[in-house]
């Protein structure tokens, strides 16, 4: 494999050009697309914190945010390089149902061990990723007509492996991979007023703080070395400093609860793994090169089928995962699992930046793109508010999502599709 990547051509992660006139790489830059969600997200949780009465960050809740919304989070995941790449998934709500209805009928009708259960059930959501993308990549067929059939394909056999009655309960370990918590192996440690907190959770948090610092000193010196431009230092700090006040925040309020979720274990692992392949892997890149230019792509010698093929299958193989997880969460597969997470899924790459037209996109991102969907809906529920009011409310936060997405284009004077 090539240690080059393609220049990216619409403002992907790749590198653009130093600075002219030998001037310094050092100064301040805003990005609107990319830092405007992280501002958004602040001021939703603040807004929704005043109008709960605090409940919203309350520690049982902080934790049902981040559980309730999980397998929303996984496929985000997997959505997000799809948007990358200038495609799109409709069929993830369906292949979350029908690979949990797989799973169930492996390990409650067939009683079969569920690590093999577990692997046969990606492996079979990795197949129905390689059957969309072969007629996506090499057949040719537009993703939105592939993947609106296998919205109706699989929804089908959904309904007749199952058919009108779910399947469970799930072994003791997948349920504890969806609700369970880590538990206190190295027992309390008191926090003042706020009372005793898990201290294993309590490292944890700090562990990811300090490989996070490390991570972005690390890309930072990188880009300095290329003559690219960088925030000044003390920015950096900054935002560093703010970075690891919440993750501690957050870790502190789970540790005086019940612990973290095994379920942000792996969403964390998730998060690190593919937001290493995005911005330091070849493959990565050629994603955002496809999106990006898809002729510049081919004629770079990126070889564009593969790449759209294999960022199918890795939606299917994410999508299944969410399918086990969903499942182990309500203790049994369910014929109308997975309705319109297709739709959360897009939202979230979308409201977590995200181009319409492709080669832009981060996984943190639609992390933080899900997560507002998540707060947006549990906090109108804590304030009481009708599911009419809830819908609305989201679809004017997406709306406003790409109006932002497309205002930002124009400022900066890029072609907008219309």
């Amino acid at each position: 494999m090539s240690s080059t990547a393609p220049a990216v051509a619409k403002g992907g992660n790749g590198a653009g050009a130093g600075p002219p006139n030998g001037r310094s790489p050092v100064r301040m830059s805003v990005n609107l697309r990319q830092s405007g969600i992280y501002v958004a997200f602040a001021l939703i949780v603040v807004l929704f914190s005043v109008l709960t009465g605090g409940d919203l960050l309350q520690p049982q809740n902080i934790s049902n945010i981040i559980v309730q919304n999980s397998y929303i989070l996984i496929l985000a995941i997997g959505m997000i390089l799809v948007i990358i790449s200038g495609h799109i998934d409709l069929s993830v709500g369906s292949v979350v149902a029908v690979t949990g209805a797989v799973a169930a009928v492996l390990m409650v009708n067939h009683d079969i061990a569920w690590p093999v259960a577990l692997l046969l059930t990606l492996i079979t959501g990795a197949l129905i990723g390689a059957w969309q993308g072969y007629w996506i990549a090499y057949f040719g067929i537009p993703s939105f007509i592939v993947t609106l059939a296998g919205m109706l394909l699989f929804r089908a056999l959904t309904l007749t492996v199952l058919g009108n009655q779910g399947i469970g309960p799930f072994p003791d370990e997948i349920r504890t991979l969806a609700n369970g918590f880590t538990g206190g192996y190295l027992g309390n440690i008191g926090l003042g007023a706020l009372g005793g907190a898990d201290l294993f959770s309590l490292l944890a948090g700090i562990g990811a703080v300090g490989g996070l610092a490390v991570a972005q000193w690390r890309t930072r010196q990188a880009r300095l070395g290329y003559k690219q431009t960088v925030d000044p230092l003390p920015v950096f700090v900054l935002k560093i400093a703010a970075a690891g006040a919440l993750i501690m925040a957050v870790t502190i309020q789970l540790a005086r609860f019940r612990n973290l979720p095994w379920v942000l274990v792996l969403l964390a692992a998730l998060v690190l793994g593919y937001s290493l392949l995005t911005s330091r892997a070849v493959f990565g890149r050629r994603i955002y090169a496809v999106g990006g230019n898809l002729q510049a792509a081919t004629l770079s010698g990126v070889k564009v089928k593969s790449v759209v093929f294999w960022i199918f299958v890795n939606m299917g193989v994410l999508s299944a995962l969410a399918g086990v997880i969903f499942a182990g969460r309500l203790n049994q597969a369910g014929p109308t699992a997975g309705n319109a997470f297709e739709l959360d899924a897009i939202a979230a790459a979308f409201i977590g930046g995200a181009a319409v037209q492709g080669g832009v996109g981060k996984v943190i991102g639609a992390i933080t793109g899900g997560l507002i969907m998540g707060v947006i809906n549990n906090g109108m529920s804590l304030i009481g508010a009708p599911s009419e009011q809830v819908m609305l409310v989201k679809g004017l936060v997406l709306l406003a999502a790409v109006a932002f997405d497309i205002w930002t284009k124009r400022r900066s004077g890029a072609p907008v599709l219309r």
